[in-house]
């Protein structure tokens, strides 16, 4: 059965001094003992010197360095003491006459020293080397079981549960830094999460002998991530170990919290093409129907003014409504990769000016230039696709451009792509916002740079973009103003 660690550390002096006199009386009663019996039998000094020896060599494997030379010097005088009686002298006169006497006692009482001590070296040695194969096999078993642990809760409450159990500690508790919460096993006097959080801040990492507290701080590389408090009998080896286990099965809980929530997002992100799919084709029936009847109104004839303006009103606003449910399906589709490409030679020039006359009434007020260096410039490509990527970016700056500046669309060839870009003053998009931005359902981080919308035109153009092999991106400057870019490769798409 394993001891309860720290026992021999929190002992009290009363019982461990009653034990060490009990252990020495019990080799000085051998002692006197064999003494008695090498006088009384006439026996030869080497002989009695062995016999002493058979007594001390056991006493210093059992009991220790101390109690053996107290044994030792027992037997000398012993048998200083005996001898001195036979001769009728003190034991300075007869040491001083048999000097011979004197050299053998000393010889026997170094040669018990020295044994004495070698063996409580060894037996030291073999109860560390225990001591430490106990430990290993704990820090094995901690290793297994945080390797099971269930990294779908916190990490800590788990941990600190292990450590108390497997090491058999009176107190541990284990801080979260991330989290900044302290999880603690055991009893302990005083508050645990400030000491284990004064452990964290102020980078403590030692051991107290005389307490039997070990403190570390927990560090990924050389990132601190949390703290470790532990008051029993454990090496600074083992706290090393056992702080290193606990900074892996925290980072184990951050990826796996990272992976479940990119495959939550990305189940979310189905979900939400789904629903767009089957909303858009929901919608198509009745607005098929309405522009179907609006039509036939205004064919019917003999509508006043304003019987006539109505019914053009529900004309463009049916229009409108079929646009955006176009863009939903298309938005759908190119999330589920069910979009086919029909790439043809496209005339640069000629898409800009249809996707610029099928926006003239959102132009109507403003200045609208074209930027071609090359006007026989020709692109392999999606045509609808790519109307659909022009478009939105028109119609994005026609939302945010200040009144009375211009919008510049330029196309250029550069290396193996064709750039398009279109530029207009308007509000600074913030650095943070400019990768999101092309994010579905993304607004500006800034209400002031908010317009009505729906928050996909954006996505539907990255989404073009990238199904033929190309990249969008953005600058802004209060000075240079805004311009929306798309990289599209000149490569032979396949249809």
């Amino acid at each position: 059965m394993r001891s309860v660690p720290g026992a021999k550390r929190f002992r009290g002096s009363g019982p461990r001094v009653l034990l060490f006199v009990l252990e020495c009386a019990l080799g000085i009663l051998a002692v006197v003992l064999v003494t008695a019996l090498a006088h009384w039998s006439q026996w030869l000094l080497p002989v009695a010197v062995l016999l002493y020896l058979l007594i001390v060599v056991p006493i210093a494997l059992v009991y220790g360095f101390w109690q053996a030379l107290i044994v030792s010097l027992s037997a000398v005088m012993a048998h200083s003491y005996f001898t001195a009686r036979e001769t009728h002298l003190h034991l300075q006169q007869n040491l001083a006459v048999d000097p011979v006497n004197s050299i053998s006692l000393l010889v026997f009482v170094l040669v018990a020293l020295v044994v004495s001590r070698l063996s409580s070296r060894v037996k030291e040695n073999a109860e560390r080397a225990e001591n430490w194969g106990t430990q290993m096999q704990d820090l094995y078993e901690f290793t297994r079981r945080t390797l099971q642990l269930n990294l779908h809760v916190e990490p800590g409450p788990q941990l600190a549960e292990l450590v108390h159990e497997i090491f058999a500690l009176e107190a541990v508790v284990v801080f979260d830094a991330d989290l900044h919460q302290s999880y603690q096993a055991g009893l302990w006097d005083l508050d645990p999460q400030e000491l284990a959080q004064n452990v964290y801040y102020f980078g403590t990492s030692d051991d107290d002998a005389e307490s039997g507290v070990g403190r570390r701080v927990v560090r990924l590389g050389t990132v601190p991530v949390g703290s470790l408090v532990v008051r029993g009998d454990t090496s600074p080896l083992t706290n090393n170990a056992i702080a290193s286990l606990i900074a892996m099965t925290f980072d184990r809980y951050r990826a796996f919290a990272n992976e479940s929530h990119l495959e939550a997002e990305r189940r979310t992100e189905q979900l939400r093409a789904t629903v767009l799919d089957s909303l858009a084709h929901a919608y198509k029936t009745p607005l098929t129907a309405i522009r179907a009847a609006s039509t036939g109104l205004s064919e019917m004839g003999h509508l006043s003014a304003g019987q006539a303006d109505l019914v053009q009103l529900i004309d463009e606003q049916a229009g409108l409504l079929s646009e955006l449910t176009t863009r939903l399906l298309t938005t759908a589709r190119l999330d589920a990769g069910q979009v086919a490409i029909h790439a043809t030679p496209v005339a640069v020039e000629s898409l800009i000016e249809e996707v610029v006359a099928s926006l003239r009434d959102r132009l109507a007020s403003m200045k609208v230039a074209i930027d071609l260096p090359d006007e026989n410039l020709v692109l392999n490509c999606d045509h609808q696709l790519m109307v659909m990527l022009l478009t939105q970016y028109i119609d994005n700056a026609c939302k945010y451009s200040i009144f009375g500046t211009a919008v510049t669309i330029r196309a250029v060839q550069l290396h193996a792509e064709v750039v398009f870009s279109v530029h207009s003053y308007g509000p600074v998009i913030p650095l943070s916002d400019r990768e999101r931005i092309f994010d579905r359902f993304y607004r500006a981080s800034i209400k002031a740079n908010r317009a009505a919308g729906t928050g996909i035109g954006l996505s539907v153009a990255k989404r073009a973009a990238i199904v033929h092999g190309g990249h969008v991106w953005v600058t802004s400057d209060e000075i240079e103003g805004t311009t929306f870019f798309a990289a599209i490769p000149t490569t032979k798409l396949k249809g």
